[in-house]
């Protein structure tokens, strides 16, 4: 009897064996060549003479120079990207392998299980390598391609809406909304408003050249631009008293903070100028199409980030909002790392060295409380948008219009 019941008992833990085949229940051991892979992968597109020479940049959305930095950098940074061999010895996935993945998804927008014909890495392996590159694109270089203009900074931007007509301009501001296709349930009221399913919010301010100076990320779809507006940080810096100081003369009248471009639902704040929805004579005309062709600026910097990074385009896979914020601030890191590389910023210093220093902030004073109210006033001061968008339509009309 004891024996008849051992020997079931062994049969019944041989067919669990036989089932299992592994440490995890219902795993599969899948031979992708994985060495084979990576020398595909070099020789296509890293070798001295490599297969694509010619179509790095259309697939890579950047120069190989800068791609190769921020492999190195991220590879520095995160020991996960360094290859390693497993207990029998057998090579892992090179760091190229695991930026590859993590480039594809984000420039071309695919599912994490179609880059692993090409570059031999499983689906759960390109989630894990995507959540990785973006925290370390933020971690080693957000200080540098995501921060707030210094002072030279605002000189040149000052310069720039001289030139273009609009003087104290820094740049334009706006939202886009980005669609969250995994969004649960339970939140999906929140996050729906006039696209009719959920989406997520990006506040951005950008110049000429397209850089992103400010970005702020992850308000629900169902607030407006306004909304958005009033839980920015886009003023911290000037409430608090640390920004640089500006001054300039339009039409007679002296003015000390600049001002944004924006669309016609942003409230009527010194720091806005706004189009005119009707315009009534040939001065308000000339102001108007003046106004709205400069402040296109910042849709091109959507259209053009969007471009770049297919990802945020389309429909968000994920599920949790942090792993969006990432990649939505690792892109914009991204873009703007583009934007200097290929020259657009006129061979300007934007990472704070050599002739363009960082202007060293002090925070341990605080304004006084009636300071910073103040400010605050005065930022919000409808009086004073009228007034700068009149002086505005008389310089205009002054220097194009007669």
């Amino acid at each position: 009897m004891l024996l008849a019941e051992t020997k079931r008992e062994e049969e019944s833990r041989s067919k669990r064996r036989n089932k299992h085949r592994g440490s995890v229940p219902g795993h599969r051991i899948i031979r992708r060549g994985r060495v084979e892979g990576h020398e595909r992968l070099y020789h296509d597109y890293f070798a001295p003479n490599c297969v694509y020479d010619a179509f790095f940049r259309m697939r890579f959305r950047m120069g190989r120079p800068l791609f190769l930095r921020i492999v190195n950098e991220v590879e520095q940074y995160d020991p996960y990207f360094v290859q390693t061999t497993d207990a029998i010895g057998n090579l892992g996935l090179s760091s190229l392998q695991k930026v590859t993945a993590a480039f594809r998804i984000l420039t071309y927008g695919t599912p994490a299980d179609s880059v692993d014909e090409y570059v031999r890495i499983g689906e759960s392996t390109a989630i894990e390598s995507l959540r990785r590159f973006v925290q370390a694109v933020i971690a080693v270089f957000g200080d540098e391609y995501l921060r707030p203009p210094n002072n030279n900074d605002i000189a040149r931007l000052l310069a720039i809406g001289e030139q273009q007509g609009f003087p104290g301009m820094l740049d334009s501001i706006d939202c886009m909304h980005w669609k969250w296709k995994n969004c649960p349930t339970a939140w999906q009221g929140m996050y729906t408003g006039h696209y009719h399913e959920p989406t997520i919010i990006l506040e951005v301010v950008a110049s000429q050249d397209l850089w992103i100076w400010h970005a702020f990320f992850g308000l629900p779809g169902s607030l407006n631009d306004i909304n958005v507006l009033e839980r920015s940080p886009v003023f911290a810096t000037l409430t608090e008293g640390r920004a640089p100081p500006i001054n300039y003369r339009i039409n007679g009248h002296d003015y000390t903070m600049g001002y944004y471009l924006a669309d016609g639902i942003y409230p009527n704040w010194s720091t806005f100028v706004k189009t005119i929805p009707c315009p009534q004579g040939l001065k308000r005309k000339n102001y108007a199409a003046a106004q709205e062709s400069i402040r296109k600026d910042v849709e091109r910097a959507f259209g053009m980030l969007q471009a770049r990074f297919a990802i945020v385009r389309g429909l968000a896979r994920f599920w949790d909002e942090e792993t969006l914020a990432y990649i939505m601030k690792a892109c914009i890191i991204m873009h703007n790392m583009i934007i200097e590389d290929e020259g657009a910023t006129n061979d300007n210093d934007f990472d704070g060295s050599g002739e363009n220093p960082i202007v060293q902030v002090s925070h341990v004073h605080t304004p006084e409380f009636v300071d910073f109210i103040q400010t605050h006033h005065q930022i919000r001061s409808n009086a004073s948008h009228s007034q700068l968008q009149s002086d505005l339509i008389e310089h205009l009309w002054q220097r194009y219009g007669q």
